[in-house]
């Protein structure tokens, strides 16, 4: 998907890591969570709070979920899954552009 219509934005956007990684909230019509953002290259860590569905729009990224001790790499046009109440490691190597799904 290249494109929400109908969707409410936040005009504030969530700045994390020193602004390492950007993104904005989206609400569709029925009611749906979502946030779209860019991480520039670096190793983070991101806690959940609902379960997440990262979709990567552009970029590459090695990420270890919860349970994994080794990264999987993860390339534009591929998605993976966090479990909420959790936490995981990225390391992006490329500019990630993302869809985060929540719930």
């Amino acid at each position: 998907m290249s494109q929400f219509e109908n969707v409410s934005v936040a005009t504030k956007a969530n700045v994390y890591f020193d602004g390492t990684c950007v993104s904005y909230s989206l609400t569709l019509p029925d009611g749906t969570k979502k946030s779209v953002g860019v991480i520039q290259p670096a190793t983070l860590t991101f806690s959940t709070g609902a379960p997440e569905v990262m979709e990567l729009v552009e970029g590459e990224c090695a990420v270890t979920l919860p349970d994994e001790t080794e990264p999987t790499t993860y390339r534009g046009g591929e998605s993976f899954s966090v479990p909420g109440h959790s936490s995981f490691d990225i390391e992006v190597v490329q500019t990630l552009h993302y869809v985060c799904h929540y719930g």
